[in-house]
């Protein structure tokens, strides 16, 4: 660690509340770029909403204070990516990570291309890699594989909304080509690298891959360490997003003073709406409670509150 980090390290933790839209560095895991950023803006709690592989670059959210009450509302939402792929090498992780298995020519040409990518789109079965966090009998598939023990995965369905070639020189010096993805969650995008690779018939693997978008979040908002570190500590704070910031998908719900006070207690309130559907909640002032469901057309039932006072991004 250097004197810098060190120092910042020294400083006192304070509570803040906020979202943080991280554009990741190659090489480091989720969890180095979370405690970094937590570093620097010295939050006592904090956490990410879904892991990035450390090959991997882009978009990673993280959660400060009440804000981690939300981190999961991104898990579920679809991803997309950037990658690039090396022909005629597969890898035992299915990416440039891992130990290459085996080699062989690559004698496709551009234009097969755009009719292979054709073929995964939709909904598509995809067999885990065994470097995943996946658990079989409660060990996650990495460590079997990393004790050169390879266990049956069953195949399991996710859905290629989009799949477009974005850069294709084939055949070039190197083999290797680019496609945009948005994906359903649970997808493998190195899997997906390999399955292509196995139908061009030369094998492939995941050389770069660069996360843009979670649902509507797009990378073009997001910050590196880098940038973050160059600022400071007030300019730094001003790009942290409000605690509802991932909940602004869901319909919102103005309460009155005396609703706004039962919810805070954790009590359910007559609210007029569609049964089932879950609402972000805020009080009279404008200012946000937390998340709701919509229980039945006439009644809001208090889901996960935030601390009464707490939520501002900064």
């Amino acid at each position: 660690m250097s004197g810098k980090q060190s120092a910042v390290a020294r400083v006192p933790r304070r509570r803040l509340d906020g979202v943080l839209l991280l554009d990741k560095a190659i090489g480091i895991s989720s969890n180095h770029a979370l405690q970094a950023a937590r570093r620097l803006f010295r939050a006592e709690k904090a956490g990410h909403t879904g892991t990035l592989d450390p090959l991997a670059t882009g978009l990673l959210p993280l959660c400060f204070g009440e804000a981690t009450k939300f981190s999961g509302e991104l898990l579920d939402a679809d991803k997309q990516y950037l990658a690039t792929v090396q022909l005629g090498a597969t890898t035992d992780t299915a990416d440039a990570e891992g130990r290459v298995l085996e080699r062989r020519p690559v004698a496709c040409v551009s234009g097969q291309l755009p009719d292979v990518l054709a073929k995964f789109r939709g909904e598509i079965e995809q067999v885990p890699p065994m470097y995943s966090a996946l658990k079989r009998d409660g060990k996650p598939l990495y460590e079997y594989a990393r004790a050169g023990v390879e266990v049956e995965r069953k195949a399991r369905r996710v859905h290629i909304h989009e799949l477009e070639l974005v850069g294709q020189d084939l055949p070039t010096v190197d083999d290797r080509f680019s496609f945009a993805v948005r994906c359903s969650k649970g997808t493998y995008v190195r899997t997906l690298a390999a399955d292509i690779g196995e139908r061009l018939g030369c094998g492939a693997h995941l050389a770069a891959l660069r996360r843009t978008a979670i649902g509507a979040i797009t990378l073009d908002r997001a910050h590196t360490l880098d940038e973050l570190e160059k600022l400071d500590a007030e300019t730094r704070d001003r790009l942290l997003l409000p605690v509802d910031f991932l909940l602004a998908a869901l319909e919102k719900a103005d309460l009155d003073a005396v609703s706004a006070a039962r919810l805070r207690q954790g009590q359910a309130v007559p609210r007029r709406g569609k049964g089932g559907g879950r609402v972000r909640a805020y009080d009279d002032h404008g200012r946000f409670l937390g998340l709701c469901l919509q229980v039945g057309d006439d009644m809001l039932k208090p889901l996960r509150l935030i601390a009464e006072g707490q939520g501002s991004g900064t």
